[in-house]
């Protein structure tokens, strides 16, 4: 199958919306979308878009950067980003094509028994 790979940069997990973290709610927003798979990944320091260096602090994690990427056909990575878009909260994304497959799926090979 072919669509995309979108991975949405978090700095500053301590802002909040609806009540959510700010990865809770992309979460929400990529499972509203369609989207049926999403990978966060914690990150102990990166710099942001603005320059700014971010990282984790044993006691403050709210500074931890994490990227949550998401894979899904096209049409459903474009109602995510529209989605994100109107959230109000500032967000820096990549996207880039790709071709993607479940593999070991029933019928698909050998399987342990």
């Amino acid at each position: 199958m072919k669509g995309s790979q979108l991975t949405v940069y978090v700095a500053n997990q301590s802002h909040r919306i609806r009540h959510m973290t700010v990865v809770e709610w992309i979460l929400d927003e990529a499972k509203q979308a369609g989207v049926q798979g999403a990978t966060v990944i914690d990150a102990t320091e990166g710099i942001g878009a603005h320059g700014r260096y971010h990282a984790a602090r044993f006691f403050e994690l709210a500074d931890q950067p994490v990227a949550v990427t998401v894979v899904a056909d096209d049409s459903r990575a474009d109602v995510l980003l529209d989605r994100l878009r109107h959230g109000g909260v500032p967000l820096f994304y990549t996207r880039c094509p790709i071709e993607y497959e479940l593999l070991g799926a029933e019928g698909d090979g050998p399987h342990e028994s």
